[in-house]
């Protein structure tokens, strides 16, 4: 192969990657930045994607991601107004706005950009959270504190880094482990001391029902006590009326008939022992001779 042939093949290729290094894509999802020497002298945005020229060795892109990202911070301690700590665990979104700003001031680092953002926003909610009581940040004023901060964050990000904050949500709020316990325990005391008045008030229904039943249970006996006792009454009375008109109806049959009886009762066992005059009213019926 001739010096020729070889210089040629040499200057052909050096021609193809300069056409190359010339040519450029910036896609859809993208955002570029074009430097000349270093410096930034064009930045292609939204409406830019597609095939671009730069000159070679001369110039160059640097591309950043131009989707929405999320910073997933780390559970952080922050304090009350009343100085009570509470565990906050939440997650910002977040994507490139002013590309050549974010690019001084970051380097194109997107790890650097998140650890700018996680800075700003431990602080922002910092100074948020020590506004307000506990009521607030966990339900009151929880929106208006995100959206507060979001408004925040975004305003300084924006104007010292190129980044837009799109959003702040909460994942999760808790209380410290030290401070659940403290908490459990006192509504555990408290539950108990419900728990007394209501056995307590209850016991107090117990005895006042009881009371009530025993009261209507004496009442009601003393009330059939009182029939039963004039119900007996009538019926011995009526007895009586019985008796007495049978008696003088037939004198000497009715006495004849208590007598039997009266054999009939002392007589009934073959045990009974009587020491009585032979000649006494008695015996009247067994002595006499009847017609």
């Amino acid at each position: 192969m001739s010096v020729k042939s070889i210089v040629t093949l040499v200057l052909l290729i050096i021609a193809g990657a300069l056409v190359f290094d010339a040519v450029f894509i910036v896609h859809e999802r993208e955002r570029a930045l074009l430097l000349h020497f270093g410096e930034a002298v064009r930045v292609y945005g939204d409406d830019d994607a597609g095939l671009h020229f730069k000159w070679p060795i001369a110039e160059e892109v640097r591309r950043f991601d131009g989707r929405i990202l999320t910073v997933d911070t780390a559970a952080q301690r922050y304090f009350t107004l009343e100085k009570k700590p509470l565990l906050v665990d939440l997650f910002v979104k977040w994507r490139v706005g002013d590309v050549q700003k974010y690019y001084t001031a970051t380097s194109g680092e997107e790890l650097r950009a998140m650890a700018r953002i996680e800075d700003r926003v431990n602080e922002g909610l910092r100074n948020q959270i020590g506004r307000r009581d506990m009521h607030e940040v966990i339900s009151g004023e929880r929106d208006m504190l995100m959206n507060e901060l979001t408004a925040q964050l975004d305003d300084v990000m924006s104007e010292e880094f190129g980044v837009e904050v799109i959003d702040i949500r909460v994942k999760r709020i808790d209380l410290p482990d030290e401070v659940s316990d403290a908490v459990f325990d006192r509504m555990n005391s408290e539950r108990e001391i419900e728990a007394r008045q209501y056995r307590a008030t209850g016991q107090e229904l117990a005895i006042g029902i009881r009371a009530d039943a025993d009261r209507q249970s004496i009442v009601i006996v003393a009330e059939a006590n009182r029939e039963s006792e004039k119900i007996r009454g009538d019926g011995d009375a009526m007895a009586a009326e019985i008796y007495a008109n049978a008696y003088g109806q037939d004198p000497e049959f009715y006495s004849f008939y208590r007598s039997i009886n009266a054999y009939r009762t002392v007589f009934e066992d073959g045990s009974a022992m009587l020491v009585i005059d032979p000649s006494s009213e008695f015996f009247r019926f067994l002595k006499e001779e009847q017609p």
